[in-house]
């Protein structure tokens, strides 16, 4: 393990004793502190690692050390509630008990970590099936049926949704019309070269696809760009959350009037659910929105970051890619499908709580701005997925400077012009006493 490897080790099984055995409540009272009765560790420093990941390597490091459900500990013995869901992907949080039992029950069955994707094992086809089921309402005339499943994360199913809309375009346009792309101002699909291409990156190396922006929420516009590509345009890409434009919550009229313009001009309509998928009782936030797209992404939680898999859901006649047009090595995954599946199964069985713990914590956020209304405007989101937007981008960041050294893992924009909002993704295993901390804890620091 590196130098102080076995020290760290120890520290890491002592750190996970400690957070087993004090209650959601105990934890709570201790966020923010140093848990003394740990051993002191000696950490790893940071000089292999690149630098836009590696920090301040001159400073003595403070990573993660050990963690279970939404709490964590570094490796100065500092407790954290993780209010962000790791990288956004950790469903149920850290280490959660269900799931590393549902690990080992899988590779007792038999089931193994990956293999090739020409022969998937079981839990492959079982997640595509039930992935095609909570896709569609039971009434729906036209179904999403296929799933693109051999791609292992929201990068890499962009991109390949992406192929699938261009080879459909051609389909139906001549090959000297240049296809258009309809995207949402502050986006995001992903690190590969074309998505960031959406949104003005390489601009010098790409030729032959437009990219035709719009600004959420805005039907008049988004009407009057139809109009003006008609048939140029390939797809419409949208995220029900933009987590990435201080989580704007795009209306259901405005996708729903969007659905309208791709029937109407042979568009596809792609539904980013890397965000929002599996955050939502219903599984997919479009479900509960009143439209149905032709294509939807999911990634990130839904093998809770044991393991990236992401897929691509749509209809047959939309399945245009060769085999090996989108696909990476790690794309069968037998063992991360089994944990999608054990994940459908305990949002299924937990849904009405999961929902309710989400609501009581938007209520409470929108309460909080309402009395504090002199520093904070507004709070975008739903449920667990929450941006609480200040009037300042300097009081957003003081904020967050604040929430950090208390012991709140959360997330800032405010470098973009404009931008002045705290993000916060909460794991599914929060609870009305985390829930209710919370709330009090951001009063607290509020200036």
């Amino acid at each position: 393990m590196g130098p102080g490897g076995a020290r760290i080790g120890d520290a890491m099984r002592a750190g996970l004793r400690f957070l087993d055995s004090e209650s959601p409540a105990g934890l709570c009272r201790r966020v923010g502190s140093v848990i003394e009765e740990l051993p002191d560790v000696q950490p790893i420093d940071k000089s292999a690692l690149q630098d836009s990941y590696g920090g301040d390597k001159g400073r003595l490091s403070d990573d993660f050390l050990a963690g279970r459900g939404v709490f964590y500990l570094t490796e100065q013995r500092r407790l954290y509630l993780d209010c962000t869901a790791g990288h956004y992907q950790m469903l149920f949080g850290y280490n959660w008990p269900e799931l590393l039992a549902a690990v080992e029950e899988a590779v007792e069955a038999g089931i193994v970590w990956d293999n090739h994707a020409d022969i998937p094992q079981a839990p492959v086809k079982w997640l595509a099936h039930r992935l095609v089921a909570v896709a569609n309402a039971a009434d729906e005339s036209e179904r999403l049926d296929t799933v693109l499943l051999g791609v292992c994360t929201g990068s890499v199913a962009c991109e390949a949704a992406l192929k699938i809309q261009l080879c459909c375009w051609e389909r139906r346009n001549a090959a000297t019309a240049t296809p258009a792309l309809i995207v949402l101002d502050g986006h995001y699909h992903g690190t590969d070269m074309v998505p960031q291409y959406m949104r003005g990156m390489w601009k010098r190396y790409i030729r032959n696809l437009e990219i035709v922006t719009v600004e959420p929420n805005d039907p008049d516009q988004l009407e009057r760009i139809f109009r003006a590509y008609g048939s140029r345009v390939a797809a419409l890409w949208a995220e029900p959350i933009l987590m990435n434009r201080e989580a704007l919550t795009l209306e259901p009229a405005y996708l729903q009037l969007a659905r309208r313009w791709c029937s109407e001009t042979g568009a596809l309509m792609c539904v980013d659910e890397i965000q929002t998928g599996f955050w939502q009782p219903e599984v997919f936030a479009y479900r509960s929105l009143g439209f149905t797209p032709d294509m939807v992404i999911v990634g990130k939680g839904m093998t809770a970051g044991f393991h990236p898999l992401a897929a691509v859901i749509y209809r047959s006649r939309n399945d245009v890619l060769k085999q090996y047009d989108a696909i990476n090595t790690n794309g069968s995954s037998p063992l991360a499908s089994y944990l999608g599946l054990r994940c459908l199964e305990m949002i299924a069985a937990d849904a009405l709580r999961f929902a309710a713990v989400g609501d009581r914590f938007m209520a409470g956020l929108r309460a909080l701005v309402s009395r504090r209304g002199d520093v904070m405007a507004e709070v975008r989101g739903k449920r667990h997925l929450a941006g609480i937007k200040f009037k300042r981008a300097e009081e957003a960041i003081g904020f967050h400077r604040r929430a950090l050294a208390a012991g709140l893992w959360t997330r800032v924009h405010a470098s973009c012009p404009g931008h002045s909002t705290v993000l916060m993704k909460l794991a599914l295993p929060v609870d009305d006493v985390i829930v209710d901390y919370l709330l009090g804890r951001l009063e607290s620091l509020l200036p």
